[in-house]
């Protein structure tokens, strides 16, 4: 039997603000997404205005104001003249007085002309519509284009065919002999092996293309394609009954052709950074700056705070509208100031710790976390992580990542803290001056570190060498042994 009943229960539940969720929320975004959060504002909180911009009606009103409407609006803020309860407001406002004179304004900014719609990129073409353009020169029967269609539109970007002839023939409810015939038309399309099933197809392909009539390059695509991968040249040339250096000339016949011939026509565009945090060296002393450019200067809207004004008594609903929209406004301003501050803040304790790399080289770098941040500059580490997140710093050293600085440390002999970049670049070092006629092994690194204090696991050095993609000492040698063959 069901029975309905109040009881009253005392429980603890963390709740944020609105207004701290917004401050949270602007912390990990880049200068471009914080370009967009202001502008969504801009458009709507009348409150809010680009610092600069001219607006005719605030001009007029301020004609027309008369003196008693001045003196409301200076009451309204001096709190003199509020009816009862309007208390809060005036402390509100008085809070956040500074940002009602000054507004949000980033470092000075030189105006920029804005490019003419000429000198912008025009939309690259993509794979499948350079394939279809072809094929429509191509294929003039109805069924051969409806293949060619759906051929082409199973192409994945490197330029391979992701469904077989069979289950196109299946779905298109024709023989699967027409549909081979068609995909092999398209292999020859540009690029050349596009639609291709397999590497193996791709490459003989483009050798047919180009009119290639070396066997033995036919025969390694065909037969021993494993072997090339794993550059086993040893075992390969054994297989052919070819010296080495017969070997080589026809691999290099092989590393000329294209494994991924989509490619070239792929959407992915290079992505540029934009440092948000600019370190400049200016004596003995590294300076940090933010890089505000580009960032839009708001300000209150004067316009709409004489409304509010003249609202004070009559029009208690636009009033109450008005009073929310400031605020909203008020914090808004407030939670990009914040923001400045702790990417300020989190970017001068990086820089203060790593002042010795910045100014000697990656041999001083030192390991950080984000918790040695995070209680040095009087924040939670969540808070320190959003900042660190998507943010570039460029440094007199080059330009890096922020999250660049932060990583594990290892113990040394003495027990001081070693940054595990550090042990990177020291292994990146030594493969580069080793004997390539019998580069060093795993082991043989580790070795070499723990004479340097440097005490790791051999696995934790193949780890760290496929982190900075180095081949194992084998296949270092095998390349070595092939490409220094006369």
């Amino acid at each position: 039997m069901m029975k309905q009943r109040l009881d009253q229960r005392q429980v603890q539940k963390l709740i944020l603000a609105p207004a701290l969720q917004q401050a949270i929320k602007l912390l990990p975004m880049t200068n471009l997404e914080l370009i967009e959060v202001i502008d969504e504002e801009l458009s709507e909180n009348p409150m809010l205005e680009l610092e600069g911009e001219s607006i005719d009606r605030q001009a007029e009103a301020q004609e027309d104001n008369a003196p008693a409407e001045s003196a409301k609006a200076e009451s309204l803020e001096s709190g003199s003249e509020e009816p009862a309860g309007s208390e809060d407001d005036t402390a509100f406002e008085s809070y956040f007085q500074e940002y009602i004179d000054d507004g949000f304004r980033p470092a000075a900014q030189e105006k920029r002309e804005i490019p003419t719609l000429e000198s912008t990129l025009a939309e690259r073409t993509t794979l499948s519509d350079h394939l279809d353009w072809q094929a429509n020169l191509t294929f003039h029967d109805p069924v051969d284009k409806d293949i060619a269609e759906r051929i082409i539109g199973n192409v994945n970007d490197d330029g391979y065919l992701t469904v077989t002839p069979q289950e196109l023939a299946e779905a298109l409810a024709v023989p699967v002999e027409r549909v081979e015939a068609v995909r092999r038309t398209i292999l020859a399309f540009d690029p050349t092996g596009v639609a291709a099933l397999d590497l193996k197809e791709c490459l003989l392909a483009q050798m047919d293309s180009l009119q290639i009539k070396d066997e033995t390059a036919r025969t390694i695509v065909t037969e021993y394609l494993p072997l090339l991968e794993k550059s086993d040249y040893v075992q390969l040339a054994r297989l052919l009954g070819r010296p080495p250096a017969a070997v080589k000339y026809h691999i290099e016949v092989i590393k000329r052709l294209d494994p991924a011939p989509g490619r070239k026509y792929s959407q992915e565009r290079p992505s540029y950074v934009v440092p948000d945090i600019i370190v400049t060296k200016e004596g003995d002393e590294l300076k940090i700056g933010l890089n505000d450019e580009g960032l839009p200067r708001l300000r209150i809207n004067a316009y709409y705070r004489q409304l509010l004004a003249k609202a004070l008594k009559d029009n208690p609903d636009a009033y109450r509208y008005l009073k929310d929209k400031m605020k909203k406004a008020l914090w808004f301003l407030r939670s990009l100031d914040q923001r400045d501050q702790t990417i300020y803040k989190v970017a001068r304790s990086v820089v203060d710790r790593q002042k010795d790399f910045l100014e000697k080289g990656m041999d001083f770098i030192r390991p950080l976390t984000l918790m040695e941040i995070a209680q040095e500059i009087g924040v939670h580490e969540s808070t320190v992580g959003r900042v660190v997140a998507n943010k570039f710093i460029m440094t007199p050293r080059g330009v890096y990542s922020l999250k660049y600085f932060f990583h594990k440390a290892l113990i040394g002999d003495a027990g001081e803290d070693v940054s595990s970049l550090r042990v990177k670049e020291r292994i990146r070092k030594m493969v580069e001056a080793e004997d390539k006629s019998a580069p060093l092994s795993d082991m043989e690194i580790e070795a070499v570190l723990g004479r340097e204090n440097f005490h790791i696991a051999r696995r934790t050095v193949a780890k760290y060498r496929k982190q900075l993609n180095i081949l194992p000492s084998h296949i270092r040698k095998r390349k070595y042994q092939m490409e220094g063959t006369p």
